[in-house]
């Protein structure tokens, strides 16, 4: 299982709610893996499920993500989302509504065909909910072949810590177009 980082610089924008960051991490759309072979830092976009405590996302079985993993197994995965623009009669107080959170772990391969199917399941279930009148069969995720003749791989990062932030929309505040408000000290 994993542990939260000791600090983030901002306490006041901490999460540690489990509850909710369990919840935002299942319906985020996106995340940002990011990897570095040593001396050069890689991050890419990644469509994921967030299962068992870990991060799953799928990928051919060869390119840049594949060779950085090979070179250094560590990486993290970002999420965010931002509700919107929150303004303030003072214009420096303007802020931004939103929820991040980082996870920090070691990236393996899922040996396990059942492992790695659940995953896949999980993703179908989360993007194109009820579209497959069938659950996703493991001979499929074991046959398939892309295009270009490349086998899907399913990936995990172990997550051993992870920060969260947020912060949260406050009514009245989100920015509308067609909202209009009087700078203090405007001159006439």
């Amino acid at each position: 299982m994993y542990a939260f980082a000791d600090k983030v610089r901002l306490q006041l924008r901490a999460c540690t709610d489990e509850t909710k960051i369990h919840a935002f991490l299942e319906h985020a759309e996106t995340g940002i893996l990011g990897l570095s072979n040593g001396d050069q830092p890689y991050a890419v976009p990644l469509n994921y499920v967030w299962m068992n405590g870990a991060i799953y996302f799928h990928g051919a079985e060869e390119g840049r993500k594949n060779e950085y993993m090979k070179q250094n197994a560590k990486g993290c995965f970002t999420v965010s989302e931002s509700y919107g623009t929150m303004t303030a009669p003072v214009p420096a107080h303007t802020d931004t509504a939103y929820m991040s959170v980082m996870l920090f772990g070691s990236l393996s391969i899922i040996e396990s065909l059942d492992e790695a199917a659940a995953a896949m399941q999980k993703m179908l279930d989360k993007y194109v909910p009820g579209f497959y009148r069938h659950p996703l069969a493991a001979q499929h995720v074991d046959k398939y072949r892309s295009s270009l003749g490349s086998r899907t791989i399913v990936f995990k990062l172990s997550v051993d810590t992870m920060t969260a932030k947020e912060n949260a929309p406050q009514e009245g505040r989100i920015f509308r177009p067609g909202q209009h408000e009087s700078m203090p000290f405007e001159r006439d």
